[in-house]
């Protein structure tokens, strides 16, 4: 049984070096153990959003992390099927991890009362919010003072910026792993 670890969920389509910094700072500042990335299937503030086949996007994410043992991956969403709700995987994971932070990026705090279930979240898990310093308050929820927030680096990186950059033909060195940049092009992602 692996001691404290940090989930961090999304739909990584595709997962990228901001990713990968933000979260090792946290694993740095929070002295987690592990870090897993949980891509999830259909993310419940998504539901409209087309992505990237789940194996790609999983394999997206293995390839990015192979070789950094603090980093590791679920597949339980994807496999479960369906909307993926934070709830149903905190649940799963407690059987394996004595303790867990969800990390979770400002804006998703600002919507955090309209989660399923975010009060039963809280009671299993440290909430971790990763704060840049260009985050504004906005209005505050209940879950503020729950939430422990961290000063991270901001990082220009997104999904979307990189996908449009495929399409477009730009280059994306620098913004993904090496192994991932080469996934894009070999399976032909977002040039359609």
């Amino acid at each position: 049984m692996i001691r404290r670890i940090g989930i961090l969920g999304g739909t990584f389509d595709p997962i990228h070096n901001g990713h990968l910094i933000t979260a090792r700072f946290v694993l740095e500042e929070r002295n987690l153990d592990k870090i897993i990335f949980i891509p999830c299937n259909i993310s419940p503030h998504k539901t409209e959003q087309l992505s990237s086949h789940p194996d790609h996007r999983l394999n997206m994410v293995k390839l990015s992390i192979e070789n950094l043992h603090y980093f590791d991956y679920s597949d339980y969403e994807l496999n479960k099927g369906n909307i993926s709700y934070s709830l149903d995987t905190i649940k799963h994971l407690k059987k394996y991890n004595e303790q867990i932070e969800l990390i979770i990026g400002y804006d998703n705090l600002l919507v955090f009362d309209k989660w399923n279930y975010p009060d039963e979240i809280v009671k299993l898990v440290s909430l971790i919010v990763m704060k840049r310093k260009t985050d504004i308050d906005e209005k505050r929820n209940r879950f503020f003072d729950n939430a422990i927030l961290l000063d991270t680096p901001t990082i220009e990186i997104s999904s979307t910026d990189i996908r449009n950059r495929v399409r477009n033909n730009q280059p994306i060195d620098f913004l993904v792993p090496e192994p991932v940049k080469s996934y894009i092009y070999k399976n032909r992602l977002y040039s359609s």
